[in-house]
């Protein structure tokens, strides 16, 4: 159960640990640009080997958004090397997506596999999150588990494939809501 403590300024204690995480090879028009698995639900823990392996693709993050029910504690801001990260809790983010913003103003919108999922299962939501090709929202990922290559496809043998890649949401367990905050706003930096 999340904390309600709010610390200003958080300066982790220790190096960050190596970030499993996986990014689409190019911003298309995918709906997710990755997939991080962290090891924890310690934002304080986990955040700064995430922003520092994003900043390295993408420049200087800024602000990152994440679920206020899912993590253990929640700050305001973590100092990462030179920069002072913002941190926003909202209620209505889905808890299986992270949204950085950069520098540029662009947004960084990642599946988050909770800590505790197998390999096996969190490998395959990963490099489906990572395809350019994904047409799957962050909790149908998470809630299907189907390997990379049924994560696009549109067949017959899944009746809500169509509707769901065309922002329906099927009702087949695990985390869900509605996704209009994620897919309402336009995403900046990727051609329409």
């Amino acid at each position: 159960m999340p904390t309600t403590t709010q610390r200003p300024t958080m300066i982790p204690p220790s190096p960050p640990s190596q970030p499993r995480l996986r990014l689409a090879p190019t911003r298309g028009q995918a709906v997710v640009d990755g997939g991080w698995w962290p090891r924890s639900w310690d934002p304080v823990a986990e955040l700064p080997g995430l922003v520092l392996a994003l900043s390295e693709r993408y420049g200087r993050i800024r602000h990152i958004m994440l679920n206020i029910h899912t993590w253990d504690s929640r700050i305001r801001r973590l100092t990462v090397g030179p920069d002072v990260v913002r941190i926003g809790w909202f209620d209505t983010l889905d808890p299986a997506l992270l949204v950085a913003t950069t520098g540029r103003d662009d947004q960084v919108d990642l599946l988050v596999v909770p800590p505790a999922t197998t390999p096996a299962t969190a490998e395959r939501a990963l490099a489906t999150a990572a395809d350019p090709a994904n047409l799957r929202h962050a909790p149908d990922i998470l809630a299907a588990g189907p390997t990379p290559q049924q994560a696009t496809t549109t067949t017959g043998s899944d009746p809500y494939a169509v509707w769901d890649n065309e922002g329906g949401s099927a009702a087949s367990g695990g985390i869900h809501r509605s996704h209009t905050e994620a897919t309402t706003r336009p995403r900046t930096g990727v051609p329409a």
